[in-house]
């Protein structure tokens, strides 16, 4: 399985589960994350609002997933995973940003999903450097136990996809 790079508006595509770059409340937010609740419509809120806290305020920890149905997305499924805020790489950015990805496929293969797309997680507001983002979703992905059939690194423009490319060797 090669990962396919693409760039577009993930909430278009055309597989199975979008993941989110989503804040740790999961009740919507900037980038991303606003982007997929305003295209998923209101049921997608609530279901985020439905998911049991681990903390007043917070759903999923940074560095973890859940996921939820993807309403009015083609997408049947989002999977939410909060990246870390980058500090410059010294509180532990790069293993909370692994953890994403990791965290992101097992929910995946628990639903028994054959595609998945996934945004450049921490790269946007959360100012994680694009080219160290997209290598880290590309070694996790080569790392991570299992995979599905199709997996897509949806780049938000051409310079993020030459970072997946760049990071994949093609």
């Amino acid at each position: 399985m090669t990962p396919e790079v693409v760039v577009a508006d993930l909430t278009t595509l055309a597989v199975d589960a979008i993941v989110n770059a989503a804040n740790e409340s999961l009740l919507g937010g900037g980038g991303v994350d606003g982007a997929i609740h305003r295209a998923a419509g209101p049921a997608l809120l609530a279901a985020c609002r439905a998911l049991p806290e681990t903390r007043a305020g917070v759903r999923c920890p940074t560095g973890e997933a859940r996921i939820t149905p993807g309403f009015r997305l083609p997408a049947a499924w989002v999977i939410h995973t909060v990246g870390p805020v980058w500090h410059g790489g010294g509180r532990g950015e790069p293993a909370l940003l692994g953890a994403c990805y990791r965290q992101s496929l097992a929910l995946a293969r628990e639903q028994g999903l054959a595609s998945v797309a996934f945004p450049a997680i921490s790269a946007g507001v959360y100012g994680y450097p694009a080219n160290l983002a997209a290598r880290i979703a590309v070694d996790s992905v080569r790392e991570a136990a299992w995979v599905p059939a199709r997996l897509v690194f949806c780049a938000f423009s051409p310079a993020m996809a030459g970072h997946y490319r760049d990071a994949l060797g093609s």
